[in-house]
């Protein structure tokens, strides 16, 4: 019965997928057309396991600040890649950029394998790839958190455990540093440790993998609290050294004027203070312009230490085939990559949905093997938030409980889920 269900369910992924969901409707149209859909296949039932198993806080006002600048980058021109199955093409990537340049990029083959700790293990980079303890090439696809001192209720066991069932096998865990509430302003920082820390262990229990991210947005350069930054890291890594599902990230976005060499000499700063406690972990670290101009570590990648990533971010709506030229031209010049933060709505964190280029944006990570964590697990009045506005549930959810967004996170997950463990 489960792999009958299981079977429909990718059938109707599928569907759905090639049908590009009515990206060209109003939004009003198009959730109503999606929320059909969903309930006409699940009705009022739980998103269920079928195996076996930015941007700102409740002020609405930080992210704003992000909204003009990081549009920015909108290009014009239509996605024309083609909008392929989620679950084809099961290759992977990343790695440390420094070995293997000529071939590192390259589509390969893996093995079909859904990645947790307790198989896979401690993850490193090598050859310009994200590995498992046995060196096996592994892809992560997870949920970021909003901010944990606005959005506390969803860093929990049973929280991480409906995303574990949808297909996610990693949480970012994201802790804002500046803004109202935040860790180096007004934050209340013992909280938000154990929010941190509590949201680690709950990813462990449920088999998944946690990234800390240190929330850099609207100080603009990381440098602004890198003594801050540093005794943090080392007290995460010092609690955390013996676990092997933890990655660090560093610096969320570097943005408004903050350069590529501002952000290197942030990461000799902060990643000694890592690697006092724990030699080997992957530690991602933040490109400028919110995390766009990945090709600046490219041309200029940091040499000093081993097992790090740079992160690339997108919201479908607003970055188009110029910006997934710009991510593709990285992963095949074999620099690592991971995409630590997405949205399929504009840049703001809200406004147009388009899900024809969220599809062509998973096609290719898929091609390349590129990790990538969707934002937010909120129910915030956001398109970018996973659950409905009117939802006061924190797990659980049933597909009515999701927005437009949680909706397709959920279906593209369980597809490659599928895929994986089939």
């Amino acid at each position: 019965m489960k792999k009958s269900i299981s079977i429909l369910l990718v059938i109707v992924m599928v569907s759905a997928i090639l049908s590009g969901c009515g990206i060209k409707k109003s939004n009003t149209e198009n959730n109503k057309e999606n929320t059909q859909t969903v309930t006409d296949l699940h009705s009022t039932e739980k998103v269920k396991d079928t195996q076996s198993t930015d941007k700102s806080g409740d002020t609405g006002e930080t992210e704003n600040m992000q909204t003009s600048e990081n549009s920015q980058t909108t290009e014009n021109a239509q996605a024309t890649e083609s909008s392929q199955t989620t679950e084809n093409a099961q290759q992977t990537g990343g790695g440390d950029g420094q070995d293997n340049a000529q071939t590192a990029g390259k589509p390969e083959e893996t093995n079909s394998n859904f990645a947790v700790p307790s198989v896979n293990g401690k993850l490193h980079v090598k050859g310009g790839k994200l590995c498992d303890a046995k060196g096996n090439q592994v892809q992560l696809r997870g949920v970021s958190t909003h901010g944990i001192a606005w959005y506390p209720q969803y860093v929990s066991k049973e929280c991480f455990a409906s995303l574990k069932k949808w297909g996610a096998n990693v949480v970012r865990i994201s802790m804002y540093t500046y803004e109202n509430g935040g860790y180096c302003t007004d934050g209340d920082k013992d909280r938000l440790k154990k929010l941190v820390k509590d949201g680690v262990r709950y990813a462990a229990e449920n088999d998944m993998y946690a990234i800390i991210d240190w929330h850099v947005l609207n100080e603009h350069n990381p440098n602004t609290y890198s003594d801050q930054a540093k005794t943090f890291f080392a007290e995460m890594a010092k609690e955390f050294s013996g676990s092997n599902n933890v990655i660090y990230e560093i610096c969320n976005e570097p943005n408004n004027g903050a350069s590529w060499g501002d952000v290197k000499f942030y990461a000799s700063e902060v990643i000694p203070s890592i690697r006092d406690y724990d030699k080997d972990g992957v530690i991602l670290i933040g490109t400028p312009d919110w995390c766009q101009d990945i090709d600046q570590a490219v041309s200029d990648p940091i040499k000093e230490y081993d097992n790090i990533m740079y992160t690339f971010h997108f919201y479908a709506a607003t970055h188009k085939e110029d910006m997934r030229k710009k991510l593709k031209a990285a992963a095949e010049a074999g620099i690592p990559v991971f995409v630590s933060e997405f949205g399929i709505s504009d840049a703001s964190g809200n406004g147009q949905i388009d899900i024809e280029s969220a599809n062509a944006w998973v096609s290719l990570m898929d091609q390349y093997g590129i990790s990538y964590v969707c934002w937010n697990m909120s129910n915030k009045d956001e398109s970018s938030a996973i659950v409905s506005k009117d939802c006061e549930k924190t797990y659980d959810f049933t597909l009515d409980d999701l927005s437009q967004e949680g909706q397709w996170l959920y279906y593209m997950l369980l597809t490659h889920m599928s895929a994986e463990t089939n």
